[in-house]
């Protein structure tokens, strides 16, 4: 079991895995908290904000007092205010703005709810954050049943984007992907596919070199997006004209994806495959590590409590959050001893990476409070309510499967947008669909099932919302679209919603093609 045994010979210490196991979340995240302030209390952030007196408050009984204090002190921040105050001047060259020494990294954000991409700064602390809760995520491997000793053994091939980092003078810029392979440990070098030279590469020169070399390399582990990934095992299997990727790599066992919902891939993906596998989600944003699934079977993830992120939680309800889904000035937040299983919340983190009370956009539910575990449910923008329907994606990632499973066809992509329609409102959906559908059959299945998922979705449906409207297009139509925005591989996938500039920009692509008929 080689992986396992260069990470025990590397000294990765399995207790503060352990840690996590046999820890109350309060504990663990009262302690990350008071590392950060510790280390950023001399930053001009931690000058402004009265660091100093937060310190003071980890001294009390009051077992809050230092949370309260805390976010009395700090305003909240979504990326343009934080940009805005604070990061621009990382970005300028400055030294101790927000965390200590210079920023060397900013991570480019996949940029999906807007026109351009964040920078998001990465420090070396980050990174190192990174890489050992990616080793957590391999070490809880020994829990699973049935894996063979080979799954550690052979090659893991992480596809994201170009490691080939732009060079700005005062930092780097790229896919957070490329900056953490680019400082990947040394004991894992000769496990890691495609390779530093490959890694270098724009997607389709990547995509032409890890087809090519496929047949050299004994892979066990795949880690990607699953659109990009569903088209490499694609090229692959049609390149050497074999029946199934496992005529290839007999020995791929485990497939770690994140990023985007997995039920609209995972039909179309097991056709690739000679037998089933193992799939094992992880959320890896841009601003952190901040879940893996820690246990076979399950299709929850558990937040890392004691590496480098501190959460809040607020409530997505319209007290916090208006109709756009933009946070209001001062939202209720809460700690996680506070949340409760089966609500809504919107993420704040705080970082090793000097972010601070930063809305990152995602929504997520707690399915075990007790286990700290979570199932990411959208994106605080990417819903639709145009008239108080609440619809979330985790509603349009159910109902798209079950709408599948109903016709038996395959749907790997779709974007909704709100529009009008006379004085009231309607939802159109784009549907990536490469077989024979009959529209309007999709339309009424796709309806039906949003009505049972969601309440004010059907009783909107009788009144200001009257109409859901299909295009089926072909599945390419969706990933050219990318390409044309220079968002092709590695990390970006397509919006679920579609709003404002995007949406301009995405009905003046069809229009375009369907001149070109």
């Amino acid at each position: 079991m080689a992986i396992l045994g260069n990470l025990l010979k590397g000294g990765i210490r399995i207790r503060e895995g352990l840690e996590q196991d046999y820890s109350a979340p309060f504990d663990l995240q009262k302690s990350e908290l008071r590392k950060m302030i510790i280390a950023a209390r001399n930053t001009q952030f931690g000058n402004k904000y009265g660091f100093a007196d937060v310190l003071q408050a980890f001294k009390s009984t009051e077992n809050k007092a230092f949370y309260n204090v805390f976010k009395e002190q700090l305003p909240v921040y979504d990326y343009d205010s934080i940009y805005a105050e604070w990061w621009h001047k990382c970005m300028k060259g400055e030294k101790n703005v927000t965390w200590p020494g210079y920023v060397r990294y900013f991570a480019l954000s996949s940029g999906t709810s807007g026109s351009s991409s964040k920078h998001i700064p990465i420090t070396r602390e980050m990174v190192k954050a990174i890489q050992k809760t990616s080793v957590r995520q391999i070490l809880s491997l020994s829990r699973y049943k049935g894996l063979p000793s080979k799954v550690f053994e052979g090659g893991t091939l992480m596809v994201g984007g170009s490691t080939d980092l732009n060079d700005q003078g005062t930092y780097s810029e790229g896919d957070l992907s490329g900056i953490t392979t680019s400082r990947i440990p040394f004991w894992f070098q000769r496990f890691y596919k495609p390779g530093k030279e490959i890694s270098r590469k724009n997607w389709d020169e990547k995509l032409q070199q890890m087809v090519l070399k496929a047949k050299d390399w004994d892979i066990t582990i795949i880690a990607g997006v699953p659109a990009w990934i569903q088209i490499l095992l694609e090229r692959i299997i049609e390149h050497y004209q074999v029946e199934h990727i496992h005529e290839i790599w007999p020995n791929f066992e485990i497939y770690v994806h994140g990023g985007v919902a997995f039920e609209p891939y995972k039909k179309g993906f097991r056709k690739l495959l000679g037998r089933d596998i193992n799939y094992i989600e992880t959320y890896l944003a841009s601003e952190g590590f901040i879940a893996f699934q820690a246990y076979q079977g399950r299709s929850s993830m558990r937040l890392v409590l004691n590496n480098g992120i501190f959460y809040e939680f607020i409530p997505f309800t319209e007290k916090n959050f208006d109709s756009e889904g933009k946070m209001v000035k001062d939202p209720e937040t809460i700690m996680i001893d506070e949340v409760e299983e089966g609500k809504e919340y919107a993420i704040l983190i705080s970082t090793f990476s000097g972010t601070w009370r930063y809305l990152i956009g995602d929504t997520i539910k707690f399915v075990s409070k007790e286990e700290s575990e979570i199932v990411i449910t959208g994106r605080t923008k990417h819903f639709l309510s145009l008239c108080g329907e609440h619809l979330s994606v985790d509603n349009m990632n159910k109902a798209i499967e079950l709408t599948a499973q109903d016709l038996s066809i395959e749907m790997k992509e779709y974007t909704v947008a709100g529009v009008k329609q006379d004085s009231l409102f309607a939802h159109h959906w784009f549907v990536a669909c490469d077989q024979k559908v009959d529209e309007p059959e999709l339309a009424r299945k796709i309806d039906k099932h949003l009505k049972v998922l969601n309440d004010d979705y059907a009783t909107e449906r009788l009144h200001a919302l009257k109409d859901l409207k299909i295009t089926v297009l072909p599945t390419h139509y969706f990933y050219d679209f990318l390409e044309k925005l220079g968002k092709v591989g590695g990390q970006n996938k397509f919006p679920r919603v579609l709003k404002g500039e995007r949406y301009d920009n995405w009905m003046d692509y069809l229009n375009q093609k369907e001149n070109e008929k």
